[in-house]
């Protein structure tokens, strides 16, 4: 991949939100769930996540996680994305999230 420098980087909000609602995606054409995540002051923005090979609903639910938060809305299936979750992808195609290590307060900027 290309270099890019520090300011095209910036460009890229990473922000911390928090899973507050989980939902299986039937209809995505590759398994995923939708998720609603608190970003604190931007609110609430939802997210359809490939992550079902290692991720149980319920092992979701407050899960602080790391999205992309300026990219376009993207229609994925009958349901519009709106963030961008982030997740280090494996070698069999499994996604484990990253995110905070420590409670951060929600919607911080990831630098």
């Amino acid at each position: 991949m290309p270099q890019i420098t520090y300011e095209e980087f910036e460009k890229v909000e990473i922000r911390v939100g928090k899973v507050v609602e989980v939902a299986d995606f039937p209809t995505a054409r590759k398994p995923a769930y939708k998720l609603w995540i608190d970003f604190g002051d931007l609110g609430i923005k939802k997210s359809s996540a490939q992550i079902t090979k290692l991720y149980q609903p319920e092992d979701l639910v407050n899960k602080l996680i790391l999205a992309v938060t300026n990219f376009p809305p993207r229609q994925i299936a009958d349901f519009m994305s709106e963030v961008l979750v982030l997740g280090v992808v494996l070698d069999g195609g499994e996604v484990v999230l990253i995110q905070p290590d420590k409670d951060v307060a929600l919607g911080k900027r990831i630098l």
